[in-house]
């Protein structure tokens, strides 16, 4: 199965949170109410450089996505 690179996500226990889940590494979940991301990666010493540099351009992306998927939403 080949998995888009977002997602978006929702669950009733947290009402006012929207996820958008990272599918590609580095593979995260970030929580939009909150900006709160959970890791599905294990990292080292050697990738913290990368990781953010990384970090930050795929949580703008994830942004961008979701704001994307609203403005469908509204047209």
């Amino acid at each position: 199965m080949t998995l888009p690179k977002f997602i978006l996500g929702d669950n009733t226990e947290h009402p006012n949170a929207i996820y958008v889940i990272h599918t590609e590494f580095p593979r995260f979940i970030i929580n939009l109410e909150n900006d709160e991301v959970e890791w599905f990666e294990d990292f080292d010493a050697e990738d913290q450089k990368e990781l953010e540099t990384e970090t930050e351009n795929a949580i703008k992306l994830a942004t961008e996505f979701y704001d994307a998927e609203i403005a469908k939403y509204d047209e």
